[in-house]
């Protein structure tokens, strides 16, 4: 697509992108992945110039105990040039994570009640008043932090999430100084209009905020909802490379955005990411080959668009 038919679909110039298979994707696998494996994984994606990498989540070890490791990975990992991101559940979480030379943590919060009971066991408002100690710390050690609504735009347990809880969450980060917040669709539960009916609504009310997308590619929304995002602004984004990806308090709520499939279909759109899409599909290939599965890419499955093959010389006769 050239700049001008960027430009007639309201897309931007460039976007940049965090893959959280590390984080996202590992903690869904049942099957232990050896640190070895998950090193050489965050290895293989970085090196196809994936700007940030959510590299691990800080959570107790007995909560998802395929994380158990996370001091390790991130020590192993952390001097291959890439801005790490870490997921951090509360204030033990990010001393963890900070006392490992962690330089930006996500912070983790439900725009719902029943799944901030089930993923946090607390309440919303509990979540809220939990963080102000988070962000009071990273402050002391000069680490960023950002901020993020699970099942922002549908919950398994609620329904559609209103908007209004949205507000409300978004005027207390914005309280605390967070200037970032990712909206996560977290089941795969939104669609293109509501994406962006409610990014036009929350970008009127909170102007001078970033807002980033978390897309599930549960019910195969995840890319047309970019697009929707994108249309209204949005210029930051996770994926996963591979596909890997889901919630375990979140019934369904299985694969993420593939990274290859997003890059892909930015690329033939024009849309720059600095990502090398042959060293995607290398790490796509290298972790189906470890945990045995992807998380439904389609371009592992049918390749990209200029893998042209030989046409027949001819058509063959049907008998």
């Amino acid at each position: 697509m050239t700049g001008a038919g960027r430009k007639f679909m309201k897309l931007p110039e460039k976007v940049i992108i965090c893959d959280v298979c590390p984080r996202d994707g590992f903690q869904m696998e049942k099957e232990w992945i050896p640190t070895d494996q998950k090193v050489r994984i965050i290895e293989a994606i970085a090196a196809s110039g994936v700007p940030q990498i959510e590299v691990t989540s800080f959570v107790h070890p007995r909560a998802i105990p395929q994380l158990r490791d996370a001091e390790e990975v991130v020590a192993r990992t952390r001097h291959l040039g890439v801005q790490f991101r870490a997921l951090v559940p509360n204030l033990r979480g990010a001393e963890r994570a900070i006392s490992v030379g962690v330089k930006k943590l996500k912070l983790m919060l439900s725009a719902t009640e029943s799944h901030s009971r089930a993923n946090a066991n607390c309440s919303v408002e509990e979540a809220l008043n939990n963080i102000a100690q988070v962000i009071e710390l990273a402050a002391k050690h000069g680490v960023q932090v950002g901020g993020s609504i699970s099942v922002a735009f549908g919950c398994p347990h609620e329904g559609k999430t209103p908007v209004s809880q949205l507000l409300k969450i978004i005027k207390r980060y914005q309280e605390y100084g967070i200037e970032e917040v990712s909206l996560a669709d977290t089941t795969g539960m939104g669609n293109p209009l509501q994406v962006s009916q409610t990014l036009e609504v929350l970008r009127e009310q909170f102007p001078d905020m970033t807002f980033s997308m978390h897309l599930h590619n549960t019910r195969d929304m995840a890319l047309a909802n970019a697009i929707a995002a994108m249309q209204q602004g949005v210029t930051r984004f996770d994926s996963s490379t591979a596909g890997l990806g889901g919630c375990p308090y979140a019934p369904g709520a299985t694969g993420n955005m593939p990274t290859e499939d997003f890059v892909h279909a930015l690329h033939e759109m024009g849309v720059q990411t600095g990502i090398d899409l042959d060293r995607v599909l290398v790490a796509a290939r290298l972790i189906r080959d470890i945990v045995g599965h992807d998380g439904g890419s389609f371009l592992l499955k049918a390749g990209k668009n200029s893998d042209l093959h030989a046409a027949p010389e001819q058509q063959r006769k049907l008998s």
